[in-house]
């Protein structure tokens, strides 16, 4: 098969919504795309790349690295409260897989159609397999005023919330790498979080015009929020209760883990200790992909509102502050030592 087959069999989209409502105005098959943006708004752009070894497993179900490819990217649109549009696919293969091809396409156009997002272009190349994604959003205008949550708004008095749970993405990680077994019906639905995470697209247009501020967490949530404290050049302090009373430390897999099914290689687990790799994973995890964004005290009813509508859970977490840095306080207001560190490809 060659390299225009392989295109036209399992990337080749047909007329989907994005083209009838006039978004893509020519998609595949020319040397480039071209797009409308509506008047008053503007294209939010993003790009990520997963590499085989470093952000998936070789043996990963092909329609779950497509769901995740897609997803990543839709989910720095998601923090910028952009409406998707269309996005580009650039994809190395080592070989031409028919069944793998087949599989990973359906995960990729599943939450594209999904998400009404049209795949418009892109490349393919023989190579270690690395896909990349560049995705084009859709941000309004109102009054002069762009719409988009960037991660410079941030005011000191603001109120710090994290979107659904943290920390499952990467305790599946550490099952599926061997330092950690755990009960398999358990492992089945936190792997879900690591292979096929959730973008909170819903809840990033819904935050417009509430948020100050926002960030996706994919390196984890001290990481990521250190990013918005450093541009919107302020502080924090983050209330260690709201991740002790997290649904993952309350749920299920917390009751497993207890029950003595969750044990590290090297040893059995004390409470203590669990608690604590359990708070590591919420706090500096990564992969988790929802949402930490910002937003005033008197908006606090909005920011609910907003919840609801998109069906998503919001948890408040922390507030910012005029002093510099990332503080973690106790329910005593003691400060703990921040002992976790966020990922870095380069670190």
């Amino acid at each position: 098969m060659g390299e225009f087959d392989l295109i036209e069999r399992f990337f080749k989209p047909p007329e989907r919504s994005a083209v009838r409502d006039g978004l893509v105005k020519l998609g595949i098959g020319d040397d480039c795309a071209l797009l409308q943006p509506q008047p008053h708004t503007q294209l939010a752009i993003s790009s990520d790349m997963l590499v085989e070894g470093r952000h998936f497993f070789a043996d990963v179900d092909p329609a779950a690295l497509g769901h995740k490819a897609l997803a990543v990217n839709l989910s720095d649109l998601a923090a910028c409260g952009a409406k998707p549009l269309a996005f580009t696919l650039a994809l190395a293969l080592p070989k031409v897989n028919e069944a793998w091809l087949a599989a990973f396409s359906k995960g990729l156009f599943a939450l594209a159609d999904a998400q009404r997002c049209e795949l418009i272009g892109g490349d393919t190349t023989r190579g270690p397999l690395n896909i990349c994604i560049t995705v084009f959003g859709e941000v309004p205008i109102v009054d002069g005023q762009s719409q988009a949550l960037l991660r410079s708004g941030a005011k000191v008095g603001d109120d710090i919330y994290i979107s659904g749970n943290l920390g499952e993405a990467r305790l599946a990680l550490e099952v599926l790498r061997g330092n950690v077994s755990m009960n398999d019906d358990v492992l089945a639905r936190i792997r879900n979080r690591l292979e096929r995470p959730t973008p909170r697209v819903a809840l990033g247009l819904a935050l417009r015009g509430i948020a100050t501020s926002a960030i996706d967490v994919s390196d984890g949530l001290l990481g990521d929020l250190s990013h918005i404290l450093r541009l919107s050049n302020i502080g924090a302090t983050l209330d260690m209760e709201a991740f002790y009373t997290m649904q993952l430390v309350a749920n299920s897999v917390m009751n497993t883990m207890v029950k003595g099914q969750f044990n590290h290689k090297n040893g059995q687990n004390h409470d203590s200790d669990l608690q604590n790799t359990l708070i590591g994973y919420i706090l500096a995890g990564g992969d988790d992909y929802e949402l930490v964004f910002t937003a005033p005290p008197v908006a606090r009813a909005q920011v609910q509102a907003a919840a609801s509508e998109a069906q998503t859970p919001v948890t408040r977490i922390g507030q910012i502050e005029s002093a510099m840095g990332l503080r973690l306080m106790d329910a005593s207001g003691a400060l703990v030592q921040n002992q976790w560190r966020s990922f870095d490809h380069f670190s």
